[in-house]
């Protein structure tokens, strides 16, 4: 008996240029408003195959992989237990967690630098609980009870480092990405730093990582200082990479730290 071919839906991080479609086989990509690219693939295991190499080839950093008409599958957070430091709380993001970052992260002042923000709440909930979103979102909370307040946001995605291809399962995994946001009505009291040490000391001891990146335009110096205080040095300066909603082309600068770098405070 004949059966109808299975469709894979394949998202990857990060938005990719139509020209790509030609390398991965003529397929259609659909850009997400969340910074990634979904592309179907409708074929046999074989092309399958091909198109995930063709990801890799290029560097792309798949997020999810599903067959289309199927429920999304569950993915589990980066951080896998919540972490406490002197004065705060680090822990897996769930879907709850949208009205409360929302509350910071549609200011203007926070807005400026961010990739985007939807327009209104109902958007923002629905972007915030994406499975992919929150798997690599981690919630800062003031103090160690349960109710305590939000004030802020991180991110930590996990990822392959760039490998020739004989060697790609030796670089999977290997290094992580981190982000943030800050209320700023908890600003300049040192919470970020203190959060940004303890999700380093995770990525190196608990998750075993060699590397772990950050970056950000360059007029957002507060960023990029936060960056130099938990112990990371600058390894790009690029010149008008970036094309901000303003309409300018700005500076971007990119962080990293390695292992072997890293000392615990």
């Amino acid at each position: 008996m004949n059966t109808a071919p299975r469709t894979y839906a394949i998202r990857v991080d990060g938005h990719l240029d139509d020209h790509w479609s030609a390398w991965l086989g003529e397929l259609d990509l659909a850009r997400d408003d969340d910074g990634t690219t979904v592309t179907v693939s409708v074929a046999d295991q074989a092309q399958l195959h091909g198109v995930l190499a063709g990801l890799r080839d290029i560097g792309a950093v798949i997020t999810e992989l599903r067959t289309t008409g199927t429920p999304a599958p569950i993915c589990p957070s980066v951080l896998e237990r919540p972490l406490q430091t002197e004065r705060l709380t680090l822990r897996p993001a769930t879907a709850d967690d949208a009205d409360p970052t929302w509350a910071f992260r549609q200011l203007k002042s926070v807005n400026e630098w961010l990739t985007g923000c939807p327009a209104d709440l109902e958007g923002y909930r629905e972007l915030f609980s994406k499975p992919a979103r929150l798997a690599t979102t981690v919630i800062l909370t003031l103090g160690h009870d349960p109710e305590a307040p939000t004030i802020g946001d991180f991110m930590l995605r996990r990822e392959d480092a760039w490998a020739q291809l004989d060697v790609a399962d030796q670089a999977r995994d290997t290094q992580a990405e981190l982000g943030w946001v800050l209320d700023p009505a908890f600003t300049g009291h040192g919470y970020a730093t203190e959060a940004g040490r303890e999700l380093l000391r995770y990525c190196f001891e608990d998750l075993g990582v060699r590397r772990v990146t950050a970056n950000c335009f360059l007029g957002n110096d507060a960023s990029w200082r936060l960056m130099e205080r938990v112990g990371m040095r600058r390894e790009v300066h690029a010149v008008r990479e970036s094309l901000h909603r303003s309409g300018r082309w700005l500076d971007t600068v990119g962080y990293a730290i390695l292992e072997q770098e890293w000392s615990p405070a």
